[in-house]
């Protein structure tokens, strides 16, 4: 908890990416560890519904994930060990239905892939642990298809284990292998919805295809160069004549391990993938990240095959990052950064990694060799090769080899080899190599697979598909293997690391027994005495002076709050002001080491208080603002208050009007809005009421006619001056606007003289002054046009225009443009006439006056 305290407190402070990698020997506690870690992260990271549920199906991916994939224990567990967990737990937790619909029995002895020396576990209880991971999976994400798919799975890989062959011969000569009892093929057809044909076919044949060729042939010994040897040797004596039929029978069981392998393995992957899925981050922006690796741990076993030497490879590159990034790595940092240092000596497991993965004469790199190479290949031949290669490397043991010092070294049989790994000697077996490196699963099965009526399964094996046939021979395991680990290496090498090492106390499993010798051992090869030294001579802690600055700068008044030198020079004045012990720390070229943690818990404590105390006085700045702010609010809201009240007993007054007033209230405040601040004749008519009808029409029989040819509703009735194009005098006209029209009619005998439509009326223009002259503007080309524009003045400018407006507006949904000029132009006719307004004296006082100047001039003189 402590390390996984730290490690999240570097990624929080520091944002700084970490792993967390746990190290140990096979049983040494690795995976409780790693529940220990995750479950530590889950408690102190985030909160919210979303990261609890993504918690939540972190923490449960555990026992979804609970085996560690090393598919040859599918078919084959060492001794002492039993199979995968999950099968135990699915026939001792399942119910009797969910068995049936599988086609399972509980009997763990009916079937062939389980161990049955093991089977029982004391202190495990299969059952419970069944209902553990389908409640998981549950949490996890998984829909009810898909859990019943993946124990659909589960369930075919064990029931492959019941298929047994039998050789039979053919009339050609040729011998093939035969299904003893096809009941359980039927059964795992129905299971995963493969044809039966096509799938005991698969198991019978295998076609081999060369450019556009395709050759079918049965499984037997002229076109399988490797079998199963282990199998056959279980065999009992066989005649020379039965041998080649008793081959073609190896080659089909070793067909059908390795579809279990690649079922269960594929499943494995697929599990992880849908798991990532359900549980990765929603945003696509990246985020701080903290990886826990839990990998296998150094194994020695009784027998050491293919799969114990990959892991074991693999921790040898653990142990070399471990180094690169401890021991090596921290004594160069040192010497980088000028710091006194005596160098301390420690192995480097570098020469054992470059004995297992050199391209070109490594152990992974010859066994590529002998997989690929034309010709007769066994183990035997990949064994010999090393024995040439490898003799004289110092970590490297086999009887065969030139070396002479091991031809009569007992403990080494002939077909084996060794290597002195950094955690201790380990014997591997050499049968079995080749075959497991080639991990090769014939095309045909790989295509009756992707026929299945299960979705799973087919998307499983996607290289099943005819369309997509790949000749080129896949990848081997070794050279996954390798790939796989050189891009997790390239990982770690990005992260901030902090290693866990689980320490394993005797080989029995059992509580309260300490083997010294073990534990000791252990300490000694994981380079944990050489690492403490390192540390008790080095420093505890480092950090580039700049960061450093930025978050102890507080601490001292000369570098708080603004600190202008370098980085370095403000970190010395910072720790001579707090008078830290020189011994405690040093200054290198880019960063400071400080020695002892204390040192760095005495900064923390001095930052803490500091924080305290500026904390004190933002709260003091903030309640000295709040109260500013509430009183601002205060006085604001009276303000706002006082305004509704206005407002309410303005409504209330205009609730009072009539329709009619409420109109001319309008009204002016449209004048208002057109020509305050604009029109200096404006503010003598807001006094005037908008009356429109000056001249009464209705009752006046002068106008008799004139009010029979007007069918529309009158808006205004005025009598205006309509001024003369040739010299500038005016002439008394009646005005008349209503909601289609703009009339003009003599103002004598009533007859009218012009009638505008109001769409051909485009502009109203005026000037700035204290006069009533105004022009309205005609569209060009209409028929009202044709004459030219009207100039006028009136007494009633301001309703005039504005009512003029407002009827334009409502009819034509068109603003009417208002030009306020001392000078525009008229159109007279052909000719443009320019209006200039002057200020004057006029000799009949203070009425305006207007007087043509020249053909291209009308001149208003306002007093």
């Amino acid at each position: 908890f402590a390390l996984s305290d730290e490690a999240y407190r570097s990624l929080r402070d520091q944002d700084k990416d970490q792993c967390i990698l746990i190290t140990g020997e096979s049983g040494a506690g690795k995976t409780e560890a790693s529940k220990l870690v995750m479950s530590y992260v889950a408690a102190v990271c985030g909160k919210g519904a979303e990261v609890n549920e993504v918690k939540e199906q972190l923490l449960q991916s555990n026992p979804v994930l609970e085996d560690l994939l090393e598919k040859s224990r599918v078919v084959k567990q060492p001794r002492g060990e039993r199979n995968f967990h999950v099968f135990y737990q699915l026939l001792s937790g399942a119910s009797e239905e969910l068995l049936h619909k599988l086609k399972l029995e509980r009997d763990f002895s009916r079937y062939n892939y389980l161990s049955l020396d093991s089977a029982k576990v004391n202190g495990v209880d299969d059952a419970a642990n069944f209902r553990t991971v389908r409640n998981a999976m549950q949490i996890v994400g998984f829909m009810d298809h898909e859990t019943e798919a993946v124990l659909e799975v589960v369930a075919a890989v064990l029931k492959l284990g019941n298929i047994e062959f039998k050789p039979e011969s053919r009339m050609n000569g040729l011998d093939e292998s035969k299904i003893k009892d096809k009941n359980e093929l039927k059964e795992i057809c129905e299971l995963t919805s493969i044809d039966q044909l096509v799938l005991e076919r698969a198991f019978s044949f295998r076609t081999v295809e060369a450019k556009q060729e395709k050759v079918s042939t049965t499984l037997n010994v002229a076109q399988v160069t490797r079998v199963e040897s282990t199998w056959l040797d279980s065999v009992p004596e066989v005649l020379a004549s039965e041998q080649q039929g008793w081959q073609a029978v190896a080659q089909a069981y070793y067909a059908r391990d390795a579809l279990a392998k690649n079922l269960y393995s594929r499943l494995f992957s697929w599990l992880v993938n849908r798991i990532n899925e359900s549980i990765k981050a929603q945003t696509k922006v990246r985020k701080k990240v903290m990886g826990v690796l839990d990998i296998y741990g150094f194994e020695i076993f009784e027998e050491n095959s293919f799969e114990q030497f990959i892991i074991n490879y693999c921790n040898e590159k653990l142990q070399q990052i471990f180094i690169e990034l401890t021991l090596k790595e921290e004594q160069e940092e040192y010497i980088r950064e000028d710091i006194e240092w005596t160098h301390i000596d420690y192995f480097n497991n570098a020469v054992i990694c470059e004995l297992i993965e050199n391209n070109t004469n490594g152990i992974l790199a010859m066994l590529d060799e002998e997989c690929l190479r034309p010709g007769t290949v066994t183990d035997d031949t990949f064994l010999e090769k090393l024995n040439q290669v490898c003799a004289t490397h110092q970590h490297f043991e086999s009887r065969m080899s030139k070396c002479s010092r091991f031809l009569n070294d007992t403990t080494l049989p002939h077909s084996c080899f060794r290597i002195q790994h950094y955690a201790g000697k380990v014997l591997y077996q050499v049968e079995g190599f080749v075959d497991k490196n080639n991990d090769l699963l014939y095309r045909d099965l790989s295509q009756a697979m992707w026929k299945a009526g299960h979705a799973l399964i087919k998307s499983l094996f996607p290289e099943g598909n005819p369309v997509k046939v790949n000749l080129k021979r896949p990848p081997t395991a070794g050279s996954q293997f390798k790939a796989s680990v050189a891009t997790l290496m390239k990982n770690l090498q990005t992260k901030n690391p902090n290693y866990i090492r689980c320490i394993k106390p005797n080989d029995k499993k059992a509580a309260h027994i300490f083997n010294e010798s073990l534990v000791c051992h252990q300490i000694r090869y994981l380079g944990l005495l050489e690492n403490v030294r390192v540390r008790r001579a080095g420093y505890a802690f480092r950090q580039a002076y700049e960061p450093c600055l930025e978050r102890y700068k507080m601490l001292c008044k000369q570098t708080w709050p603004h600190w202008k030198g370098p980085a370095r020079s403000g970190v010395e004045i910072l720790f001579n002001e707090l008078e830290i012990p020189t011994e405690e720390y040093s200054f290198g070229r880019s960063k400071i080491f400080i020695r002892n943690p204390r040192t760095l818990f005495q900064l923390e404590d001095l930052r803490k208080q500091r924080l305290e105390d500026l904390a004190t006085l933002i709260q003091k700045i903030y309640r000295g603002w709040k109260c500013r702010t509430h009183f601002l609010l205060m006085k604001k809201s009276q303000v706002v208050i006082a305004a509704w009240c206005r407002r309410y007993a303005c409504k209330k007054y205009r609730d009072q009007f009539t329709d009619q007033q409420k109109l001319i209230y309008e009204e002016k405040l449209e004048a208002s809005e057109l020509f305050k601040d604009k029109k200096a004749l404006y503010p003598s008519s807001v006094g005037q009421p908008f009356q429109g009808a000056y001249l009464e029409i209705n009752k006046n029989p002068k106008y008799k006619k004139l009010k029979d040819a007007i069918e529309e509703k009158i808006i205004i009735a005025e009598v205006v001056n309509k001024i003369n194009r040739a010299n500038g005098k005016s002439t008394s006209r009646i005005f008349l606007l209503t909601n289609n029209n703009l009339l003009l009619a003599d103002q004598k005998s009533g007859q009218i003289k012009s009638e505008v439509p109001l769409v051909d009326v485009t502009k109203v223009s005026m000037s700035s002054q204290n006069d009533g002259f105004f022009a309205v503007h005609l569209k060009e080309g209409s028929e009202a046009a044709s004459k030219g524009d009207f100039l006028f003045s009136s007494d009633h400018l301001i309703e005039m225009a504005t009512k003029l407006y407002r009827t334009t507006l409502s009819q034509t949904n068109q603003k009417l443009n208002i030009e306020i000029s001392d000078e525009f132009l008229v159109q007279f006719r052909q000719d443009k006439v320019c209006v200039k307004f002057i200020q004057g004296n006029q000799k009949n006082g203070s009425v305006p006056t207007c007087k043509r100047k020249n053909n291209r001039l009308l001149e208003v003189a306002v007093p």
